[in-house]
């Protein structure tokens, strides 16, 4: 067996049911980072860089300990119901995900684990604050596409010649006017609102970028348009969401 499997074997065979039972974390800690008289021969068979990894993932699988004032100043973005906005945009986010990481990771080298443990927080709140901004973003998307609303539309994407719109069965449309044009064009000759359904919504990010996927249902009078694997790409510009790629394809169900 090689090294690396050697490592992911111990890790996710031993690490975690030790960090399930043990009632000191600080001890386990420790002694993951290789607190011994010699880390290297340590019965984890890890080096200090995989321990670290190891440690990150630790603070990520336990409950959050109580807030602290950095990460309520974090609490930016909340989502009421479907078509709210937006509390606060996310300018109010002070501290990004890099950063955070990288904050995380040099408490961990310090073994200052009380900081970690809040930087932890910090990090999961700015993470589901900025998964719920997506979602908001691709929910106002929706809320005009359901109703028909041009305006709305127009609004929500980015203003940029590299936009992208794929309709189904459609080649893709580039452009701003352009794309806003397709969206008249498949409206006509319909009655709103649609009646749109969503299954397996998944969002994800990274930094100013993220995208939904889901399984979108439009129906409208007396006909269905059929299923459609969509992936809504977003783009973070001064703080707020817009829509810069819509891709929808058809697929059976």
């Amino acid at each position: 067996m090689a090294l690396t499997d050697a490592k992911q074997t111990s890790f996710s065979s031993v690490v975690f049911p030790i960090y399930q039972n043990i009632q000191n974390p600080t001890l386990t800690l420790a002694t993951i980072l290789g607190s011994v008289k010699n880390p290297f021969e340590s019965w984890l068979y890890m080096d200090l860089a995989f321990a670290t990894k190891s440690l990150i993932v630790y603070l990520y699988s336990t409950e959050p300990l109580a807030l602290s004032a950095r990460l309520l100043s974090l609490r930016a973005c909340k989502v009421r119901s479907e078509d709210s906005e937006e509390v606060a945009s996310g300018e109010s986010i002070v501290l990004d995900e890099q950063t955070l990481i990288r904050e995380l990771q040099a408490a961990i080298e310090e073994e200052n684990y009380t900081q970690a443990a809040k930087i932890r927080d910090s990090l999961k709140v700015l993470q589901e604050d900025s998964k719920a901004s997506v979602l908001a973003a691709n929910s106002r998307f929706y809320t005009a596409f359901r109703k028909g609303d041009l305006a709305a539309m127009q609004s929500l994407w980015e203003k940029a010649d590299n936009v992208c719109c794929v309709h189904p069965g459609a080649s893709g449309v580039l452009g701003y006017d352009d794309v806003m044009e397709s969206w008249e064009l498949v409206w006509m000759n319909y009655d709103f609102p649609l009646d749109i359904e969503l299954k397996n919504v998944r969002v994800h990010f990274r930094g100013d970028v993220g995208y939904v996927t889901c399984v979108e249902f439009v129906r409208t009078k007396g006909r269905s348009w059929g299923a459609q694997f969509v992936t809504n790409v977003f783009e973070k510009i001064d703080g707020q969401w817009f829509i810069s790629v819509h891709h929808a394809s058809p697929v059976d169900l």
